[in-house]
């Protein structure tokens, strides 16, 4: 689990191409301060696993359904990503809860400069459109963000200047694909009260109350 903080902006060193799938090689230092084989490391919002490190880098295997899922089968050598250690009960919730679990992908369709705020427009499917409201919360690209703007198709973010300079997204393009995660919370919401959680409703007149008593047991 993470909290899409960035705590550092990566370098892929190296790419192994498999039939399906690939290992990533990347430079990174502060990530790596405490980090052992098996730890999870987020890597442009993708939770990955640390198969081996040593000598200033890490490398993950990436699945054949995670290449499905997400834009990292489109990086090169050189190519700078988001990284972020998993959460700690120590650690500030700075952001949300993000699970690094990719939803799905969108592009960019509009960048602009709003004084020294930079406002990056998205393109999404329906399936991810469904949770984003005014305000809510998103990961792009591992970036915990607040959703400036919604229509049915589409989202804006407002990025901040420690933002901006603290990730990737500074450099974002129009047309650039970038991974997105939901907020789960809304997805679990949304399995509540669409009986999805076998939540279990009775006939006494008390629907919302064993709505609300099932939802917090499983929380």
């Amino acid at each position: 689990m993470f909290t899409g903080i960035i705590e550092e902006i990566g370098t892929v060193k190296a790419i192994k191409r498999a039939a399906k799938s690939i290992t990533l090689e990347i430079v990174a230092q502060k990530v790596l301060e405490g980090t052992q084989v098996g730890d999870s490391i987020c890597t442009n919002g993708v939770c990955l696993t640390v198969t081996s490190l040593g000598g200033g880098v890490f490398s993950a295997d990436v699945m054949p359904q995670t290449m499905r899922m997400t834009s990292l089968g489109a990086l090169k050598p050189g190519d700078k990503v988001n990284l972020e250690r998993a959460l700690t009960l120590e650690s500030r919730l700075g952001g949300h809860i993000v699970s690094g679990h990719i939803d799905g992908t969108g592009k960019i369709v509009k960048r602009e400069q709003d004084d020294t705020a930079l406002w990056l427009h998205i393109e999404a499917p329906a399936h991810i459109m469904r949770y984003i409201i005014d305000k809510g919360s998103i990961t792009v690209q591992g970036v915990s963000l607040t959703v400036a703007k919604a229509t049915p198709s589409s989202f804006a973010v407002s990025l901040i200047p420690h933002t901006q300079n603290a990730t990737t997204l500074h450099s974002a393009k129009v047309g650039d694909t970038v991974n997105l995660e939901n907020d789960v919370i809304a997805k679990y919401v949304e399995s509540f009260v669409n009986g999805n959680g076998n939540v279990n409703v009775n006939d006494d007149g008390n629907d919302k109350f064993n709505l609300y008593r099932d939802f917090m047991n499983r929380a």
